[in-house]
């Protein structure tokens, strides 16, 4: 069983981690002295913590699930109306472009294929409620939010928009394609 490190060895390895998202989500093939860089750790500190790069993988994956489930925690998708709960999912998911930036181009992969059960949930409830369209299954629902979280980041990355509008046009679009029409 792996210890978990406390103190300074905890926040060492947290901006390891902290470096390698974000380096590893604008460069799939960085390697582990461009993430020691961005850290601002040497390469043998580096190895200290991850001595094979399968090993820091590994850390990702965990610190991407927890992050991840987190965010699904702080959005209360079981509370309220589906739409308004599908909202609050795409503000928490919005910020973590760089974590989700990591799971879309499968560096760090998930087992998690399809809607988890709260989404769907959501979604359903969202359907009985009358604030999500009855037509739109939610793995489709599921998507429609990855592909404008990707476009907001994406938005954000290429063209300097600033992070509170883009976050504004991401939820307008989102609220506007589930909403149930005539």
């Amino acid at each position: 069983m792996t210890s978990v490190p406390s103190g300074s060895r905890a926040r060492t390895r947290q901006a390891i981690l902290d470096a390698a998202i974000e380096v590893m989500a604008r460069n799939p093939a960085a390697s582990l002295g461009d993430v020691a860089e961005a850290a601002d750790v040497g390469r043998t500190t580096l190895h200290r913590y991850f001595p094979e790069r399968s090993d820091l993988i590994a850390a990702l994956r965990a610190e991407a699930i927890a992050r991840v489930d987190g965010a699904g925690a702080r959005a209360r998708i079981e509370e309220g109306a589906g739409a308004a709960a599908l909202v609050r999912l795409c503000q928490e998911y919005f910020d973590l472009g760089d974590v989700l930036s990591l799971l879309f181009r499968e560096q760090v992969e998930t087992d998690e294929g399809g809607c988890d059960d709260g989404f769907d949930a959501m979604v359903r409830r969202g359907h009985a409620d009358g604030s999500i369209d009855p037509e739109l299954p939610p793995v489709w629902v599921l998507n429609l939010v990855w592909s404008q979280l990707y476009a907001g980041w994406s938005y954000v990355s290429e063209h300097g928009a600033s992070r509170h509008d883009t976050l504004r046009l991401v939820l307008r679009c989102v609220s506007g394609a589930v909403r149930p029409h005539p």
